[in-house]
């Protein structure tokens, strides 16, 4: 029956590649506030606290908008090992979540990802992904407000969040390959 449907585990990935060393890449992708000059749906994010930094257990929010609607999140950084990997896990709704990463995965509306590796022809090899996780969301509440639209819903929103990725990735390699950083 559709009214079950549950969205946890709905994943998308995209990659592109960047014409620009890992580190320089990585430095773009982990500077929360530059977010928003290349999304689509996140405006800004911020470090939140004193001496907010990409390393684990650092948190951000970020304020999104989808149209009319507008919501904000805190973040909590999950791994950032420059330059590889920087990842974190949005806590919708839950700006005084915890500090115990167990509760996070708990409490999580998604989880965030960017894997970075040398390019074979030079460059890197920039792979961004989302998995939904088993908290409050969005995605969530509209699935059952319309369980009977929930196929079509998820649908729509996963292509909405693959569009919305690659546009990204697309602002941030076109600052990482202009050398205007």
């Amino acid at each position: 029956m559709v009214a079950e449907l549950d969205v946890t585990g709905v994943r998308i990935a995209v990659e592109v590649t960047v014409a620009a060393e890992p580190g320089l890449v990585w430095d773009l992708l982990a500077d929360v506030g530059r977010v928003g000059e290349w999304s689509p749906e996140c405006d800004r994010a911020s470090w939140l606290g004193l001496g907010g930094a990409p390393r684990a257990g650092a948190r951000f929010s970020g304020h999104n908008r989808l149209g009319a609607w507008e919501w904000t999140v805190t973040c909590v950084v999950t791994e950032a090992e420059r330059p590889r990997v920087f990842a974190w896990v949005v806590l919708y709704g839950e700006e005084g979540a915890g500090h115990d990463p167990g509760e996070w995965t708990e409490r999580a509306s998604s989880f965030w990802r960017y894997d970075l590796d040398p390019g074979a022809a030079g460059g890197t090899v920039v792979r961004e992904s989302f998995t939904h996780g088993p908290g409050g969301s969005g995605l969530r509440t509209a699935v059952a407000r319309a369980p009977d639209k929930a196929d079509l819903i998820v649908s729509r929103r996963r292509e909405q969040l693959r569009s919305n990725m690659l546009e990204t990735l697309a602002g941030m390699k076109a600052a990482a390959e202009s050398g205007l950083h």
